[in-house]
């Protein structure tokens, strides 16, 4: 039997978005807004599944695949939503329909900023196999969370 490692992280990830907080919020609680910024790059994956049920115990799947070959699919369930203040959710992540490479907790607050919004996001996840070839799955999902970030912005701005 092969044991996997596990390792746990945290990370956090601030954003000041012009758009008021209910704008920044409909990107996270609508079909049309969240399909806009959340998912691979268009021209390394091809989605195969986007299911979207925005609500307390609800939940999100966005499952993929890239041109190397690799499916990514994303579950989540959300545990709380207060609109334009908070929406807290844990989600796992598997690649190849094989392992679960992760199970994480995100928190996302949102508050006024003049007449922007400032965003927090919170991750707390626990990175269940090896995925970056150098063993940092934890700097790799940072990493990508800050990419989509900065899609989230780029449609905020359109």
């Amino acid at each position: 039997m092969t044991v996997s490692k596990t390792k746990h992280a945290i990370f956090t990830i601030e954003r000041t978005f012009k758009a008021p907080p209910k704008r920044v919020f409909a990107a996270w609680a609508t079909p049309e807004g969240k399909a806009a910024w959340f998912g691979g790059p268009t021209s390394e994956s091809v989605e195969e599944i986007r299911e979207f049920n925005f609500r307390e115990g609800g939940s999100d799947r966005l499952r993929g695949r890239w041109n190397n070959g690799r499916v990514s699919d994303y579950k989540s369930t959300y545990w709380e939503i207060i609109p334009e203040k908070r929406i807290v959710y844990a989600y796992e992540m598997f690649m190849n329909d094989s392992f679960r490479m992760s199970v994480s907790l995100a928190t996302i607050e949102f508050e006024p900023a003049g007449t922007g919004t400032k965003m927090t996001l919170t991750e707390q996840g626990a990175f269940l196999e090896p995925f970056d070839p150098d063993g940092d799955d934890a700097a790799g999902r940072e990493h990508g969370t800050n990419w989509l970030m900065d899609k989230l912005a780029a449609y905020l701005d359109s």
